[in-house]
């Protein structure tokens, strides 16, 4: 796989190349990733899977027209033909006034920070297979356990880097690991399947294998014999493995985007409290080894550390340079990249606070509720906020976690369920979107 200097070069070759060819301005962006991950499934190994891909795209202006391509044909004479095909697609272009690179004053500056993305220790197949194994052997331990989907161990390490026309040439390079097992316990028509998994950009930050595997049988164990329960509205636990997507939904909702296509259940809410006041959600893209830390977003502005909720209000938009100026807003650090087309948004390690009590605490006094422990189908309204999943999870009986449930639908507001949500204490730092145990009154669960 090609280093990020190798990565840069190419970049900021391809942008000259543009200009030569007959671009105003043009941006280049260069991906390689290297993985490698091994499954073992009743104590077998049934798959070992080894990837590694590089490719660079590149974004053109003829004055307000753009085009986008990319490819992994690296040769001289092949840049040479992506850079005029480019070229020639964008003067076929419609125009649009609000597109263009970040401006020379708002782009990164100085040395990148130390973020320490970057495991260089990858672990050889054998060391991966026999975190594998452990991890579904510690499954498959769990009583009641009876068959096994498979534990795997998986490494990757990725090159990310831009150029721009403006002055801009960055890079940096991220590594990647992860465990996981999925199980299934009892027999016949009475089965039931979960799983487990975690990941971490340094391999000494995750969990033993066996943490991860009798996490996997324990959840899959738990769920036997589930019923469904009556319909009305009542308490609505979320636990904190799936409550980040709550997060995911108003992150959508804050997209620069989404307000400028006029597509957000937020639009007008900007000065309405729509949390309890105490509720404050940050975002830190500067976190060191973070699962989504990054130095610069997609247009090479600087990532900054931000409240995204204060007082229960949203601070603003999340924007790039095409909602920024359709919105007349200032540029964030918001706009994310993929190989080609033009930049998106999105936000980078973000977490709610924790409350002051315990989950024990915050259910303490539901004589009847739902605790969530997955969820299903894709029933939420991102211009209304209406949300309609289908959920798992178990019975809150007199405070306490009682009998499992499935077979039931959660429906609510997203506006209505942020007014009553109440975190507990119990938040880790583990994934992209972290929350506490989250509790929502006055959800409607139909069931039986």
């Amino acid at each position: 796989m090609i280093d990020k200097e190798t990565a840069l070069a190419r970049c900021q070759d391809l942008v000259a190349l543009a200009r030569r060819t007959g671009a105003d301005a043009a941006d280049a962006v260069a991906r390689a990733n290297a993985s490698e991950a091994v499954t073992m499934r009743l104590g077998k190994l049934e798959e070992v899977e080894r990837s590694e891909s590089e490719e660079i795209g590149l974004r053109v202006f003829v004055g307000k027209r753009s085009a986008s391509i990319h490819t992994s044909d690296f040769a001289p004479d092949g840049l040479r033909a992506l850079a005029e095909r480019a070229v020639q697609m964008a003067r076929h272009a419609p125009e649009d006034r609000h597109s263009g690179l970040a401006p020379q004053d708002r782009l990164f500056t100085g040395e990148l920070p130390d973020l320490e993305l970057d495991d260089r220790d990858q672990p050889d197949p054998e060391t991966l297979r026999e975190a594998a194994l452990a991890t579904e052997d510690a499954a498959r331990a769990v009583g009641g356990v009876t068959n096994s989907n498979g534990g795997s161990a998986g490494a990757d390490r990725a090159v990310v880097a831009l150029a721009t026309s403006e002055g801009f040439a960055r890079g940096y390079a991220g590594s990647g690991f992860s465990l996981s097992a999925s199980v299934i316990a009892g027999e016949g028509g009475s089965m039931q399947t979960d799983y487990a998994s975690r990941s971490a950009r340094f391999r000494a930050d995750l969990p033993s294998p066996e943490t991860v595997g009798r996490e996997a049988g324990e959840r899959a164990v738990a769920r036997l014999k589930p019923k469904s329960m009556p319909s009305r509205k009542l308490p609505v636990v979320f636990e904190p493995r799936i409550g980040g997507g709550l997060l995911g939904h108003l992150l959508g909702a804050m997209s620069g985007p989404a307000i400028a296509r006029k597509s957000s259940f937020l639009l007008g809410l900007e000065e309405k409290e729509l949390f309890d006041p105490a509720i404050r959600i940050l975002e830190q893209p500067l976190r060191k080894r973070g699962q989504r830390s990054r130095p610069f977003d997609g247009e090479g502005v600087p990532c900054t550390d931000r409240t995204l909720v204060e007082g229960g209000r949203v601070t603003g938009w999340l924007t790039n340079v095409s909602s920024a100026d359709q919105l007349g807003l200032g540029l964030t650090g918001h706009a994310s990249r993929g190989g080609g087309g033009s930049p998106g948004v999105s936000a980078s390690n973000v977490h709610m606070e924790p409350g002051d009590v315990s989950p024990g605490q915050l259910m303490e006094d539901i004589e009847d509720g739902l605790y969530v422990t997955s969820l299903f189908g894709q029933g939420v309204n991102p211009v209304t906020g209406d949300y309609s999943r289908g959920a798992t999870g178990f019975r809150i009986r007199k405070g306490e976690i009682a009998e499992p449930v499935a077979e039931i639908t959660i429906a609510g507001n997203l506006i209505d369920m942020f007014r009553a949500l109440t975190p507990a204490d119990d938040l880790e730092m583990i994934r992209s979107i972290n929350v506490p145990t989250l509790r929502i009154d006055g959800m409607m669960v139909a069931g039986e």
